[in-house]
């Protein structure tokens, strides 16, 4: 996978920095960088204009001293407030501040900059404490006009790993860190909380970096990989898509997933219907086929072709659906488990992982997730690692819904999507979801790529059509979306 988009974890960036050192790059010389992609991001946003740099006592701290100087080499006002006297820092960060000739407030005389912009670098990812009140209160004090904030690697007060706030943590305009994003970058609420994100190349060694395992979804990590039709294509080649529709009264879901599914490239999608709901599927259906089954042994017969296949959308939360799940599982059809396929197991989640394979997909929110998998989201710090213990139990790739969805392999990989919208948060919208999955799948796509392609797809077509979105809306916005991405 592209390395522009690997996320590290606090400790995995440290061991870049080590490893950067034993390949004969300088602390300092990072530092020099850091601070210089500092200046470079405001330089680039905002005109001269005066700026409070705030410095901690640490490597932090030094990239603020390093941003202040360059920032005033290039003709801007800048005043520096340190939490610590510069005689007082050590390494690296002491010679970034023997390097500033300018004068060194107090943290607690530190002011609002009149018409300016605050630079954020007290502390950086590696904070594991909530704010001591002396930084708390300047950082409070140098905003309270609204001054934009940049901050520098995260805003002071978020933990690294977790993007959840210390305490306090303020609120940034833009947020510059280096090397690779972490956790808090992509995280909730951290990701709010770090305004526009820029990533600094500070020239880490190739390979010096830990190899990743986790990374910010873009369709350069499956793109080349996209199961488009060659000009010999036919629809029965360009996958069999099947999705088990609810009785009468809950219908719509599975419809929604099934235009999903023909929308995201299925050459023959197939709602299969209890008869009694058959009249009502079928009325609403066109490119979409609709089958009837009685019975789980009809169902099994019915789909016994299906590449891939839906169940949970409006399946109802009863015995018929666990032995529906199972037939299909004895298709050797790759599976996408959503909804009440999933709320089913509730009482019995090993019986759901009994019944799945690596090629199948879960795709829950997180009431769903905590139904099947309790106390993984209370027990882990993050979204990220309860997604891959999870997936590591089912043995399968789980797709944890949410504003920055998870979508995790048994393997341990993983990616956090960050291209969503808040207009996705619909009724629908995830059953849309489970079908463009299925029908990425349908089409011999591996299952992880099938979760994060559909994931990426689906905030895309959300972004583009903004207020006023329905999930009927999803599946006929997906085709421009696919035609970027071909182009």
């Amino acid at each position: 996978m592209a390395q522009t988009h690997e996320i590290l974890t606090v400790a995995e960036t440290r061991e870049a920095d080590g490893a950067a050192a034993k390949a004969g790059v300088a602390g300092r010389v990072l530092m020099e960088r850091a601070g210089e992609g500092v200046a470079n991001a405001v330089a680039a946003r905002w005109s001269p204009r005066p700026v409070l740099v705030l410095c901690g006592p640490g490597n932090n701290g030094g990239d603020g001293y390093v941003a202040a100087r360059k920032l005033s080499e290039a003709g801007w006002p800048v005043a520096v407030a340190a939490l610590r006297p510069a005689g007082g820092l050590k390494g690296d960060a002491a010679q970034a501040a023997e390097a500033w000739t300018g004068e060194v407030a107090p943290l607690s005389a530190a002011a609002p900059p009149a018409g300016g912009l605050v630079i954020d670098a007290l502390f950086g990812a590696g904070l594991a404490k909530p704010l001591e009140a002396e930084a708390q209160a300047a950082l409070r004090a140098a905003t309270a006009d609204g001054a934009p904030l940049v901050a520098v690697d995260l805003p002071s007060g978020l933990a690294g790993d977790t993007g959840q706030p210390l305490g306090f943590a303020p609120q940034a305009a833009l947020t510059v860190t280096f090397h690779a994003k972490k956790p808090a970058h992509v995280l909730e609420p951290g990701r709010g909380y770090c305004g526009e994100v820029v990533v600094v190349d500070i020239g880490i060694p190739a390979g010096a970096a830990p190899a990743a395992k986790l990374w910010e979804n873009h369709p350069d990590l499956w793109l080349a990989r996209f199961p488009w039709p060659t000009a010999q294509a036919h629809k029965h080649q360009r996958g069999r898509l099947v999705v088990v529709s609810g009785n009468i009264s809950s219908t719509g879901a599975a419809r929604l997933a099934a235009r999903g599914g023909l929308r995201i490239g299925a050459g023959l999608v197939t709602v299969l219907s209890p008869a009694g709901a058959l009249a009502v599927n079928a009325a609403q259906l066109e490119a979409v086929m609709v089958r009837p089954f009685e019975t789980d042994a009809d169902l099994q017969k019915t789909a016994a072709d299906a590449d891939a296949a839906v169940i949970g959308p409006g399946a109802g939360i009863n015995n018929a659906t666990v032995l529906n799940l199972m037939a299909l599982a004895r298709t050797g059809a790759a599976l996408v488990v959503d909804a009440d396929a999933l709320t089913v197991f509730q009482d019995d989640p090993e019986g759901l992982f009994s019944i799945l394979d690596r090629d199948d997909v879960l795709t829950p929110h997180p009431g769903e997730f905590e139904r099947v998998f309790p106390g993984l989201l209370e027990k882990s710090p993050q979204r990220i690692a309860a997604a891959r213990e999870a997936a590591a139990l089912a043995g399968g790739v789980v797709l944890l819904k949410g504003p920055d969805t998870v979508v995790a392999a048994p393997d341990g990989r993983a990616v956090v999507n960050t291209n969503a919208t808040p207009w996705l948060a619909t009724a629908g919208s995830g059953d849309v979801l489970a079908g463009f999955v299925g029908g990425l799948l349908s089409q011999g796509m591996d299952s992880f790529e099938a979760a994060c392609a559909g994931a990426w797809i689906h905030g895309e077509a959300g972004r583009a059509f903004g207020p006023g979105l329905i999930s009927e809306d999803l599946p006929g916005l997906a085709p421009a979306v696919l035609r970027r991405l071909a182009g």
